[in-house]
């Protein structure tokens, strides 16, 4: 499949603007812990995903990370490209979770033909409002919820986007996920296990559970 078949408004550009766009975008290959965008870097434009996983977070001075979204295929990132976005005032992080294939929009190109459609201005846009209310979100679940709700949410959106009840995961990496320290992942997951919910291993945890962990975060 080709660019045109990832990016929904194509058909509604005109042929010039789709010219500019195939002679401008950037086909580039990422390896699972790659950091493709930090938030001191320059503007390196913005992301549509054609096969594999990012995964978009925060830093804190104290070098704590949180997550705030991720991308699949045909998703768009649109932070990557921050100078195209004045008002952006936080600094965002992007690393491959997986293997991925990607394809870049330079900034520039993307703002000139934005302001040409409609279409393109209009989907920019419904993109801004879906990422900024995963934000919000996530701020929601932070000051409100517990954090034994949050990581059974945690537990249950990986292991269906992984299509597996067991999970490849360090509670180093959950902690980074969720905003919290690794012993505190430790601590939930081992009442978790005591409970029958999960069973540890060695950089694993089985989902033994799952209606349980959906009854514990049913209020999400």
């Amino acid at each position: 499949m080709e660019f045109k078949d990832y990016f929904p408004v194509w058909d509604q550009l005109t042929a010039e603007q789709k010219k500019k766009l195939s002679e401008h975008i950037i086909c580039r290959t990422a390896k699972k812990g790659d950091v493709i965008h930090s938030g001191d870097s320059d503007c390196l434009g913005l992301l549509l995903i054609r096969k594999g996983q990012l995964r978009a977070f925060i830093l804190s001075d104290e070098g704590r990370e949180i997550t705030i979204y991720r991308l699949l295929d045909m998703d768009i990132c649109l932070f990557s490209a921050s100078c195209m976005m004045h008002s952006i005032q936080f600094e965002i992080t992007i690393e491959a979770e997986k293997d991925t294939d990607f394809w870049i929009i330079p900034a520039d190109v993307y703002k000139e033909i934005m302001a040409q459609s409609a279409p393109l201005a209009n989907y920019t846009n419904e993109i801004m409002a879906a990422r900024f209310s995963e934000v919000m979100w996530l701020i929601e679940q932070i000051l409100w919820k517990s954090f034994d709700k949050r990581l059974a949410r945690f537990l249950l959106d990986e292991s269906s986007l992984e299509g597996s009840s067991v999970l490849k995961i360090t509670h180093e990496t959950i902690g980074n996920h969720l905003g919290s320290a690794r012993e505190v992942v430790t601590r939930m997951l081992r009442y978790f296990q005591n409970e029958g919910i999960v069973k540890l291993s060695r950089g694993k945890i089985e989902i033994l559970s799952p209606h349980r962990l959906e009854s514990l975060c049913s209020d999400l």
